[in-house]
């Protein structure tokens, strides 16, 4: 199956060099080998070029400039990157990772690279880290779209207001787009091209334990034993998931009791799967009626595509004055000196140390176990509003807590939520104290699930992180 034309950019007009040692492929955004198109492009590009591929990868951490970076996260990232490694090994392709930053990594294995072939990510460091790889990059330049299920600008080439005015753009294309990504046969296999070419700085990422420890990260926030990474983690999860608990989707999604989750957002966050695949093993689940799957795809295409969006086409889309809309602003600004009925520090937000139980609960989960149901995250989000000195304050603390524990931090998703908390994608309420008119969430919403049997299920959660 050929790669959809919409999904490739070519970046410059250089021809591809003659007398090149590889063909280049940057793995910074899909960090996986299954269902990767720009994987498959590079390798379709060496066979034609008869050269091997060489895939490398830049990893930056706190030393050198990568914002928030904690051992949970790294962890992750880490064993992905090994699962990664493996299966490149596995089909004859190279594998280099470098302590640098992508752009640097890139640019410098391009000075011997017929061609560059990148995927391609949305958030402003990876738009940098894209764009000094296409004015510095010396040789032809290839980008390829592989984690949305629909090109971005083929959908929309403006912000949307709203997941209403997006759906309908959205599904009248989807289908096109749902096509499995075939392995293509590598002709020319990279077995001893790094040593042979004398290319240096390689780290081993085989022991992810290890190189984790060399690392300079933030270990206040350590690894979760609840989810580890890479694609192979990422497959099984979503086999159980369709296994045991697809069915009833529709119904049990906002139950975080229920355990209708399929915790696929970590690996989407880093490019440990690809939307289409999941997709497409959800269009094929048996036991499931049209309403779960409805739901799903609403999640997983609509939704997270819509926080894509939002991400491309907003300068500042983790500042409060340029992320929230102007209507929101200016409601919140006109209750900002409205009193509340209790003020946390950020310290005693993250310790779970607030009156309200449940909440408290649902930080736990997050802080333990790097994961909240989507249920409660609103309801986490919507009070730290209520308890803040100010809607500004409100939107920073958000953020750092979210983007520090949350396995999925730092991703359009969590970033285009934050700002939903605040009235983003959404429409003016009845005003109300501190609110104004955004969106309100009382402790009522509770009632819509079993509180007690989620807070047992997290109580099980933490004890078995701890174990």
């Amino acid at each position: 199956m050929a790669i959809q034309p919409a999904r490739i950019r070519v970046l410059n007009d250089a021809k591809p060099r003659e007398g090149a040692g590889y063909v280049l492929y940057l793995m910074q955004q899909a960090m996986r080998v299954p269902f990767n198109p720009a994987l498959e492009l590079a390798i379709e590009e060496a066979n034609r070029l008869e050269l091997p591929l060489l895939v490398c990868f830049g990893l930056l951490d706190g030393a050198n400039g990568f914002p928030e970076a904690n051992a949970r996260h790294y962890a992750f990232l880490l064993q992905g990157l090994a699962d990664a490694a493996a299966a490149l090994e596995k089909r004859g392709i190279a594998f280099l990772l470098r302590r640098a930053t992508p752009a640097e990594v890139a640019i410098d294995l391009s000075a011997d690279a017929a061609l560059l072939v990148l995927d391609r990510g949305y958030l402003a460091i990876q738009k940098r880290w894209y764009g000094a790889i296409e004015r510095e990059a010396q040789c032809r330049i290839v980008q390829v779209e592989g984690d949305v299920v629909v090109p971005l600008e083929t959908v929309s080439t403006k912000h949307e207001y709203a997941a209403r005015t997006l759906r309908p753009k959205l599904r009248k294309l989807w289908d096109d787009y749902l096509e499995p990504v075939e392995p293509r046969g590598v002709d020319h296999p990279a077995k001893g091209l790094i040593q042979r070419l004398k290319l240096k700085d390689g780290l081993d990422v085989s022991d992810p334990e290890k190189l984790l420890a060399k690392l300079t990260l933030d270990t206040t926030v350590g690894p979760v034993k609840r989810f580890r990474g890479g694609h192979t983690e990422a497959a099984g999860h979503l086999e159980r998931f369709l296994e045991h608990a697809f069915a009833g989707y529709g119904a049990g999604r906002n139950k975080p009791e229920a355990g209708a989750a399929s915790h696929m957002s970590p690996y989407l966050h880093f490019g440990h799967i690809s939307p289409v695949e999941i997709a497409l093993a959800i269009r094929a689940a048996k036991d499931a009626d049209d309403d779960d799957r409805s739901a799903y795809l609403e999640e997983l295409i609509v939704r997270r595509e819509l926080a894509m969006n939002h991400v491309f086409h907003t300068q500042g889309y983790d500042d409060y004055a340029r992320a929230v809309p102007d209507w929101a602003r200016k409601t919140l600004a006109e209750h900002a000196d409205d009193p509340r009925p209790k003020l946390y520090s950020e310290e005693e937000l993250a310790a779970g140390k607030t009156h309200d139980h449940y909440w408290n609960v649902a930080m736990r989960e997050m802080r333990e176990t790097g994961y909240m149901h989507n249920q409660l995250r609103m309801y986490w989000g919507k009070k730290i509003l209520e308890w803040s000195p100010s809607p500004e304050e409100a939107f920073a603390r958000t953020l750092r807590l979210n983007n520090r524990y949350f396995l999925d931090g730092r991703d359009a998703n969590s970033f285009t939520n934050v700002a939903w908390i605040f009235g983003l994608h959404d429409r003016p309420w009845q005003t109300r104290q501190i609110f104004g008119s955004v969106r309100y969430q009382s402790e009522n919403s509770l009632r819509k699930f079993d509180a007690n049997g989620y807070e047992r299920a997290v109580i099980r959660l933490c004890e078995a992180e701890r174990g």
